[in-house]
């Protein structure tokens, strides 16, 4: 499986099933190797996969993340045999435990200790019978893993880690960590040069992760503090967290990522006007790896 080194995050669910299809194959045809592709409270990231990979023909969809409170373990593993063995090996497993109010409250789950957890679900997945032609290859999983336990994992029981609204210092110590397994940190970017505008989009976009325990905790573990994290966070939160500025700016970013050892960093393009959902596709023209 080649992800290349750039690749491209993007929620699809405020896009109709042919705009996302259209969406992946204009991503096909920048030059990108890989689209990455998250589940919610929206379509379930699987079949939508399914519904990708069939109409592109040379792109990885890679889940970022499948929530393993959303399935048991047989389906999951078995829909990652399916997706392969149908696509030629064309999609890779991002996996992930979510966080306690969209599995407990959203899901009426009970959420569990993360990474015994993930080890139970890891060991079931691979138990799971299977009885159907397999994939030609492997398929990989890559656990969603922030803190030092959940990396720890991914190096014994995974193919590799995708973290998520992380700093190229945490690339450094996921690489330590990790060893030589596949490492591919999400990155938000802005193409706006405007300081002001641009944290102000900037705090929109990661407004919902600032709640959220796993990504806070994770936050402090890189020395940001509750003050860094209150008011929608400080400049030097904001400032560390989304790569915003223009093409030149971006890519230097994006540099850091590679310096400290990421295999493949995916770029998730922030609208100017901090959604997330509204897709602004012109740094994906500018970074596309077929113009190079």
């Amino acid at each position: 499986m080649q992800l290349g080194k750039l690749g491209v995050w993007a929620g699809l669910d405020g896009l109709s099933a042919a705009n996302a299809l259209a969406f992946a194959q204009r991503t096909e045809k920048r030059g990108y190797k890989a689209l990455w592709t998250p589940e919610s409270r929206g379509r379930n990231v699987l079949v939508n996969a399914a519904w990708l990979l069939a109409g592109t023909s040379s792109l990885v969809i890679a889940s970022g993340i499948a929530n393993i409170y959303a399935r048991d373990a047989t389906a999951m593993a078995n829909a990652q045999r399916g997706l392969n063995e149908q696509s030629g090996n064309r999609f890779l497993l991002g996996l992930g435990v979510s966080h306690r109010p969209l599995v407990s409250d959203l899901r009426g789950h009970t959420y569990g200790p993360p990474v015994p957890t993930m080890r139970a679900y890891l060991e079931a997945m691979r138990a799971a019978p299977f009885q159907a032609p397999p994939p030609s290859e492997p398929p990989q999983t890559v656990l969603a893993a922030l803190g030092p336990r959940m990396l720890a994992l991914a190096a014994e029981m995974a193919d590799g880690a995708h973290p998520y609204c992380v700093t190229p210092e945490h690339t450094a110590e996921a690489r330590r960590i990790l060893g030589p397994k596949l490492l591919c940190p999400e990155l938000m970017v802005l193409l706006e040069t405007d300081p002001a505008k641009a944290r102000t989009a900037a705090r929109t976009a990661l407004s919902t992760y600032i709640q959220l325990e796993n990504y806070a905790n994770n936050w402090r573990r890189l020395g940001f503090t509750d003050d860094d994290l209150a008011g929608g966070g400080s400049n030097r939160f904001v400032d560390a967290n989304v790569a915003w500025g223009d093409e030149g700016a971006i890519r230097k970013r994006i540099q850091l990522f590679w310096d400290a050892g990421a295999d493949h960093v995916c770029i998730q393009s922030i609208h100017p006007s901090g959604s997330r959902s509204t897709i602004d596709e012109r740094i994906f023209d500018l970074l596309a790896p077929a113009a190079a």
